[in-house]
Order: C-alpha cells, then structure tokens, then sequence
C-alpha cells in the first residue's frame, strides 16, 4: 500500500476514535443533567460530530491517493495537509468543548479559555486552513481525473 493511502488510512481510523471517544465525552454531559437533556456543549458535541465526520473524509482521501498519478511525495502532502488541518480543527473544538467558554468561535471578540485572540490570528488559520484542505482535495481530484477522466 502507498505511503499516502497508509497515511489517510490511519487518519480516517484515528478520526473514528476520536469521534467514539467524544461520544462518551457528550453522553456523560447528557447523562449528568438532571432531565437527561439530549444535549452537550455546543464544542463538545461539534467535536463528535466533526471528527465522524472527518473519518469519512479521510476515507474519500485514501481511495483518492490510491490512484493518484503524482510522485509518493506530492501524494503525502495532498493527503497529509488536509488531515493535520482536520485534526486542528477537532483539537479546537475539544479544547472550547473543555472550556466552555464559547458556543461560536467565530464571533468576535475571539475567545480561547479568558484570552482574547487577535481576529487576524483566527483570519489567517481560516486561510491556511481553506488552501491546505482544498488544495490537497483538489491535487488529489485532478489527479483521479488525469487517470481516469473523460
């Protein structure tokens, strides 16, 4: 198996975990109301959500760097940037849901725990973020389409 597809592999196995893992994590938020209330912190059970979510895309990214025509190297960083923007963001979200200090990190005055973000800060992560997961997504789908496109 490619050093690529092994990569996604991974990733989409450790997203799922992630993503069980924060289920226990919002059911015992569940669990510990009184009327057993059928939610969580908002950044806990988006999380959950986020990290199910990025499994399944991992899984897109894996069958994509199985045919992808590039060298080993350009194949990782397609399929490498995008998971390690993924895990960035679930890492965020866990560490609001373990706050508690936000139910949107986009609204400003930007917050993490009792600090105040520099809105550029956020602005830029946001860029790198959208050029790391759409260029890599992109790479790979152009190189399926080179292979087997029409």
């Amino acid at each position: 198996m490619r050093p690529a597809a092994q990569l996604a592999l991974f990733g989409s196995g450790s997203f799922l975990l992630v993503g069980l893992l924060t289920g226990v994590w919002k059911y015992a938020h569940i669990r510990a109301t009184a009327e057993g209330a059928a939610t969580a912190p908002t950044y806990v059970d988006i999380a959950h959500r986020a990290a199910l979510l990025y499994a399944f895309a991992a899984l897109v990214l894996f069958e994509l760097a199985t045919v992808a025509p590039f060298s080993e190297p350009v194949t990782v960083a397609a399929v490498a940037f995008p998971q390690v923007f993924f895990a960035g963001a679930v890492a965020s979200y866990v560490v609001h849901g373990a706050l508690q200090d936000t139910e949107n990190q986009f609204a400003r005055p930007h917050v993490l725990g009792d600090r105040e973000l520099d809105p550029r800060v956020v602005t830029s992560a946001m860029v790198a973020l959208v050029v790391a997961e759409v260029g890599g997504v992109g790479l790979l789908l152009a190189g399926f389409l080179v292979r087997y496109g029409p």
